[in-house]
Parts: structure tokens; C-alpha cells; sequence
């Protein structure tokens, strides 16, 4: 029977691209290699204006947050006065039918 071989072998992870070192032997990962990753910006002030436009976008949706949220309580209220008046409207047809009334 021929032996088996104990050299390590490499793979590369299809998910995230890393280098994995695996142990035939054990069938286990023995070492690791992350991927390479690129650079996110260029320089210092491209990195800086991303920084501000990102800034400035937090701050619009702060701003909207509160003008929706000072504006909550006269929606609720004309929501409030909707189902009422709906419920006027409606007559009211009595006892409501329960599924113990149908056996």
C-alpha cells in the first residue's frame, strides 16, 4: 500500500480569497494567510473629504430623525381622530359572532 503524503498542502478560500495550509494527515487547517486588501483611498485627502460628505449625510438624517419625531404626535393625533370618526360612521351591529357560538 502506497504511504501517504505528509507535506502540507495550500488552498485558496473561494469565499474571502485567504490562503489556507491544510494537514492531509489530520485534515485540519494548520495555518492561515489572510487576504491581501487594497487600499481604501488614495491619499490623505480623499480620505479626509469621505470623511466630511459621510459627516454631513449623518448629520441630514439626524435632522430628519428629529423633524419626524416632532411631527409624530400630530400624525398620531389626526390617525386618532380618523378611527374615530370611522367608528361613528359604522353602526354598531351588536354582540361580535366567537367561534364557541358556531359549535
Amino acid at each position: 500500500m502506497a504511504k501517504a503524503s505528509t507535506d502540507a498542502f495550500e488552498l485558496g478560500c473561494p469565499c474571502c480569497g485567504a490562503l489556507l495550509k491544510v494537514d492531509p494527515d489530520t485534515r485540519s487547517v494548520i495555518a492561515y494567510t489572510p487576504p491581501a486588501r487594497p487600499k481604501t483611498f488614495n491619499d490623505f485627502e480623499e480620505a479626509a473629504r469621505a470623511m466630511r460628505e459621510q459627516e454631513s449625510r449623518k448629520e441630514s438624517l439626524f435632522r430628519q430623525a428629529v423633524d419626524a419625531e416632532k411631527q409624530k404626535a400630530s400624525v398620531l393625533e389626526r390617525k386618532f381622530q380618523e378611527a374615530v370618526k370611522r367608528a361613528k360612521e359604522t353602526p354598531d351591529t351588536g354582540k361580535p359572532i366567537r367561534d364557541f357560538d358556531l359549535d
